[in-house]
């Protein structure tokens, strides 16, 4: 069974205790398309994309700390990114923060890539390279042996040919942040296509399994025909397993859509059945997993998931 037939029997019961961050000293802002919390310092953080609801690629990517569960304050020290859909990840000992830096004429988006920062100290990383043009979701993990782990995310007229679908995921290894740079990141082999005609995504968070495999948590999106101006783009969550000595992606699952989450606000309709999902964690205070999304480009969902890299249930 395809993802879209999926997203048509999604039980939403799967889905348990589903609510809404809220976060706090951005008055007038939306925050959505976070990253999941992360701990730092013996503190509970999270990255946000912080915008107003009448704006589109006007973002910017703060941190936020915990204050009680599901509850963020901005954090009025730290450094703030000129980013869209931050994603974080720990890489030999540093912290390294990606995003998509968005260039506008005009008032039109004319070009876009991944920026990415790096440090040792949250409240103010450095830039130190780029994705290539026009790419997004690309995504990093530190592997059992050192190395790290690359995910890009290719799209365009050429991929449609090719391919017959709107995008197709790479994979490649380096030994070092150092080596990263648009050239490795674009010829990244490519992954066992995960989408049909007419569909694209990509990765949001990996998690690397005891048997070296990465589990990854990722979005897969297509467009549903409705009345003009514009049809719905419809985002759901999913996850799958990618072996890279094998060479195979397993296990594919779609995990979470947008009825499965409190009803809200989206920025245009064209949004409102949008899951760009953040990742998950496992919640020390009660052993539950959390799964994290972005909700219609306005607001940051949690819910409570089994968690999608263990054998399902007969």
């Amino acid at each position: 069974m395809t993802v879209r037939q999926l997203h048509q029997e999604f039980d939403t019961t799967q889905l348990k205790d589903a609510t809404l961050l809220h976060f706090e000293g951005v008055d007038g802002y939306d925050v959505y398309n976070t990253t999941p919390p992360f701990q730092w310092q013996e503190k509970t953080w999270i990255f946000g994309r912080v915008e107003k609801r009448d704006e589109w690629a006007a973002s910017t990517t703060q941190l936020f700390e915990e204050v009680s569960p599901h509850h963020f304050r901005k954090v009025s020290n730290a450094m703030i990114y000129p980013l869209e859909d931050p994603f974080v990840a720990f890489i030999q000992d540093e912290i390294v923060l990606g995003g998509t830096m968005v260039y506008k004429v005009c008032g039109k988006v004319t070009e876009y890539h991944v920026n990415f920062y790096r440090g040792h100290d949250l409240l103010s990383l450095t830039y130190f390279t780029s994705g290539p043009r026009k790419m997004k979701d690309i995504r990093l993990i530190e592997l059992a042996n050192g190395k790290i782990g690359v995910f890009s995310r290719h799209r365009g007229t050429h991929i449609n040919q090719q391919h017959q679908t709107l995008a197709v995921i790479g994979y490649g290894e380096i030994d070092s942040l150092d080596q990263l740079n648009p050239d490795f990141i674009e010829q990244a082999r490519l992954l066992p296509n995960l989408f049909g005609e007419g569909e694209w995504g990509g990765c949001n968070q990996l998690h690397l399994l005891d048997d070296g495999r990465i589990g990854v948590i990722g979005h897969h999106s297509w467009l549903e025909d409705q009345p003009l101006p514009r049809s719905l783009s419809v985002y759901v969550a999913i996850s799958f397993i990618f072996d890279p000595q094998r060479w195979t992606v397993d296990d594919v699952r779609l995990i979470a859509q947008r009825n499965a989450y409190p009803d809200a606000p989206f920025k245009k309709p064209h949004v409102a059945d949008c899951v760009f999902p953040s990742g998950f964690v496992v919640d020390p205070r009660t052993g539950t997993t959390l799964l994290y999304s972005g909700l219609g480009d306005c607001y940051e969902g949690v819910a409570i998931i089994s968690n999608p890299f263990e054998p399902r249930d007969e």
